[in-house]
């Protein structure tokens, strides 16, 4: 198993959690060099007053002191991610559980401001902050409501700019920025539950695309005296913005403001206690730009920023008022993740595609844009985190069969020790006698080469004529073909080919880590290039020998459902077999930030909406169809799937449906996904395979 580290203050150490019993974990301080450690938190003594059992820590944060430790229990889901729950503060000294607030109802977002006094936090909607000394809890916000959000964000910024905690202590503690969204406008879609006597109804404030968004205000409170200060963000109403910080100061905040439809991101800087804001760098697109942060250096001096300005995505050294200092990184590739800058040394660390889209391998160069050294060796992928000197890193290695491993590095890339080897897991993948993928290229609509890899069956025989599956997820900037860890859906395809299938994924134009041009091909026609595309690579399998051009199947989830639809009614019976997993069928039932990104309004753009909707095809469909959503889905919801039955009933074609009751987007839960993979094996052998005796299922 892999480690669950993060690294301390001090460089040459991390912390760490290891199982204790019971579902409890002790926490250690590691040194990381020789790897020996001191535990500093001892799960079992986690009691609150009056009870009998400890809790549970699910997270954690040390002070910066480190002598507190911020804990996160009893938490409960919201959308994606567990973010309602109980914070305590455990005093190591004391040996002390305090919860950080007494008062009814769950908190989100606990942190401590930076001197460690204290710790703020959201519920329903308010920021609260307790002092820690006195147990003092402080009300800054007043306003929240079901309408109103503050310190947290509504369902379209969570789910599509990553925004769940929205606000930031300043650097002295003394004050608050926070976003507020008024989300009155927006209407609910309703959720139904009905696993009760009568269903019930959970509304969600789901803007779709065209529709009113939450409007945006950003505050800056002042937690002694409780007055807030808004942010002038100009005259422009319907805005984003995607991400805020203190600017070296607690008298400055930075922002990035996005237009609606993305195509012009502004970074701004502005003084708290006037609330003026001013732009300093704006990036700027004919077709969209992605919501990049600045890295803040030279104590707010300067900041790096990631943009595809030059037509790659590349890293670029500015001034604090904007001025344009250099291009940091060189060539006609991506930078793909930044891990940060060596102020000592001057040197920047990121990934990127330098080797081809596959492989992430790490690299470092001098901000002045010389020395470019690429740190890790070999094929695949590297995640990777710095100590705090950037004396060290933890590098964790995958390759597409083979399963992650972290080892300690240190600057030059060379190994200082093993981490975690993952033994049982390679071991268990090895005892499997899987047959290797293959990397290769095929050619898309246009007549380029697009990456994909095979997977053919243990037994493999050229002349014989398999049925092929191909998966696809094929989205803005995503790539299904990297050389990465691929986890149970790479074990599923692996077991489907030792069942005699032949198993494909390809990257369609649209996709990530080969240049802007590449990627947004797709502007205002989604669906248009990607589908074509992967027609177009099912044609070339089937020309292949030991591919059975009678028998193509697709299949995909999410967008890879939506492109797995609509490849197969455009296909004219290229596919014989189809599954789609929670598929949009129309971008209009899709929410704003993400559709109009790519595909502006459907006031705007209505043609591309219904030449990019599935439901404008379905009555094209031919061979075997699959539908599959779960019903409490509230990110692609079911009525995609409701509507596309509706179309494909009215179009007289027969096709085949699995509605899971109340699960969301990932159909997640352990019988669930066994249920669901046991459906897909089985109906792939009847309608693909043709050999339903060579299905094998626990």
């Amino acid at each position: 198993d892999l480690v669950a580290m993060r690294w301390s203050e001090h460089p040459d150490y991390f912390d760490a959690t290891e199982p204790a019993g019971d579902g409890l974990v002790d926490v250690y301080h590691v040194h990381a060099p020789t790897g020996e450690r001191e535990r500093l938190v001892r799960g079992a003594d986690l009691v609150p007053d009056g009870a009998t059992d400890p809790i549970r820590i699910e997270s954690y944060t040390f002070s910066a002191d480190r002598t507190k430790l911020l804990i996160f229990t009893n938490s409960v889901r919201v959308w994606r991610q567990n973010t309602k729950g109980v914070f305590y503060v455990w005093d190591l000294e004391r040996r002390r559980l305090t919860p950080v607030s007494t008062a009814p109802g769950l908190q989100q977002f606990a942190k401590f401001s930076s001197d460690g006094r204290r710790v703020g936090f959201v519920r329903d909607n308010n920021i609260f902050v307790t002092d820690l000394a006195s147990g003092r809890e402080r009300q800054l916000t007043r306003d929240g409501s079901e309408d109103v959000i503050n310190g947290t964000s509504d369902w379209v910024y969570e789910e599509e700019l990553g925004l769940r905690d929205a606000f930031r202590f300043s650097p002295d503690g003394t004050r608050i920025a926070f976003w507020r969204l008024d989300q009155t406008v927006i209407k609910p879609f309703f959720l139904i539950d009905e696993l009760s006597l009568y269903p019930q109804l959970t509304a969600v404030r789901y803007p779709k695309a065209g529709e009113a968004n939450s409007e945006v205000r950003i505050g800056v409170v002042e937690i002694d005296g409780g007055n807030t200060t808004w942010m002038n963000l100009g005259p422009e109403d319907d805005i984003y913005v995607a991400d805020m910080g203190f600017a070296g100061s607690s008298d400055e905040i930075w922002l990035t403001r996005l237009n609606r439809h993305q195509n012009r991101l502004d970074l701004m800087l502005g003084h708290v206690e006037t609330g003026v804001l001013r732009t300093v760098m704006t990036d700027a697109d004919d077709a969209w730009v992605d919501a990049e942060t600045p890295l803040w250096l030279d104590e707010g001096r300067q900041f790096l920023f990631r943009s595809e300005r030059d037509g790659y995505a590349r890293v670029y050294l500015f001034a604090r008022d904007g001025t344009l200092v250099r291009t940091v990184t060189p060539g006609a590739w991506d930078v793909t993740a930044v891990f940060g800058v060596d102020e000592r040394h001057d040197r920047l660390y990121f990934t990127g595609s330098g080797d081809g889209p596959l492989d992430r391998p790490l690299y470092s160069i001098g901000l002045n844009g010389r020395g470019l050294t690429r740190l890790t060796s070999g094929g695949g992928t590297h995640g990777v985190q710095f100590n705090a000197d950037y004396s060290l890193f933890v590098d964790t290695h995958s390759t597409l069969a083979g399963p992650p491993v972290q080892t300690l590095r240190d600057p030059n890339g060379d190994l200082v020790r093993s981490i975690a080897d993952n033994a049982a897991l390679i071991e268990k993948v090895a005892s499997l006698q899987l047959a290797p993928p293959e990397f290769i290229t095929v050619p898309g609509a246009d007549g380029a080469d697009l990456n994909a890899y095979v997977i053919k069956p243990r037994d493999f025989n050229p002349a014989d004529a398999y049925p092929l599956l191909m998966y696809v997820y094929g989205g803005p900037g995503s790539q299904t073909v990297r050389d990465a860890w691929g986890g149970t859906r790479y074990l599923w395809h692996q077991m489907l080919a030792n069942q005699g299938y032949v198993v494909a994924s390809v990257d369609n134009r649209g996709t990530g880590a080969r240049g802007r041009d590449f990627k947004k091909i797709t502007y205002l026609n989604l669906g248009k290039y990607e589908s074509a595309d992967q027609i177009a690579a099912a044609r070339h399998f089937g020309s292949l020998p030991y591919v059975d051009d009678q028998r193509i199947g697709i299949w995909g989830w999410s967008y890879g459902g939506y492109m797995s639809a609509l490849s197969m009614f455009k296909g004219e019976g290229t596919f014989r077999a189809a599954i789609a997993v929670a598929p949009v069928t129309d971008w209009r039932l899709y929410d704003t930030i993400y559709t109009e990104r790519y595909m502006r309004t459907p006031q705007e753009n209505a043609a591309g909406y219904e030449r990019g909707a599935p439901l404008t095809f379905a009555d094209r469909l031919t061979g075997q169809f699959l539908l599959v959503h779960g019903s409490g889905d509230d990110n692609v919801h079911a009525q995609n799937t409701t509507q596309l039955a509706h179309r494909l009933e009215e179009a007289g074609k027969q096709f085949d449906m699995r509605i899971y009751p109340n699960k969301s987007h990932g159909i997640s839960g352990r019988a669930t996904r066994v249920n669901l993979y046991e459906l897909f094996t089985v109906w792939l052998a009847k309608n693909l395979h043709g050999d339903t005796a060579a299905v094998m299922l626990p």
